[in-house]
């Protein structure tokens, strides 16, 4: 192929030449600018976004520790009160572990007929029948190995009865 046109037309058609390649990179150079630009802006609203979305929780896990942490005290407190209920109760004489032993402790023959006890000097006294003097004594020597009485006392008049003998017996309870 033959290229007839004069020199200087050919330098125009090179430089136009020349001008519309500038021209298409300038503009392809542009477009990947402007496109860099939307993606680090998507970029941005996404992190802003995912930021939010962590200061809420972290403010809900704040309220939740802060409910917590009064759940806590209220426990402790509650703990705290317990404690000292247990240990008030502790100190406490029980009376039916009391009840639940007697029969424990009497021997057969021997029957009450009545159950006294009084709190503040932690006293008890029973009264009841017994057909012979040996139950009797064995009913006294039970009281007396039983650890948490003390002081056990019949009255002596009972003592000179063999047979058919209504007693009374008063012991302290540690």
């Amino acid at each position: 192929m033959i290229n007839l046109l004069p020199p200087q037309y050919k330098k125009e058609l090179l430089t136009e030449e020349n001008w519309k390649l500038t021209l298409i990179l300038g503009i392809l150079v542009l477009i990947f600018l402007l496109s860099l630009v939307l993606i680090l802006f998507a970029i941005k609203i996404r992190v802003v976004g995912q930021v939010e979305v962590q200061k809420i929780l972290v403010n809900l896990e704040e309220k939740e520790f802060s409910h917590l942490k009064d759940l806590e005290e209220k426990l402790n407190s509650i703990n705290q009160t317990l404690s000292k209920l247990d240990s008030f109760y502790q100190g406490q004489f029980r009376l039916t572990e009391f009840l639940e032993r007697i029969p424990e402790i009497i021997p057969e023959g021997i029957y009450l007929t009545s159950l006294s006890y009084q709190k503040v000097p932690a006293q008890v006294s029973l009264t009841g029948f017994s057909p012979t003097i040996g139950s009797l004594f064995n009913f006294k020597n039970n009281l007396e190995e039983q650890e948490d009485f003390k002081e056990v006392t019949f009255p002596t008049a009972i003592w000179a009865k063999l047979v058919d003998i209504n007693f009374t017996v008063t012991f302290k309870i540690k």
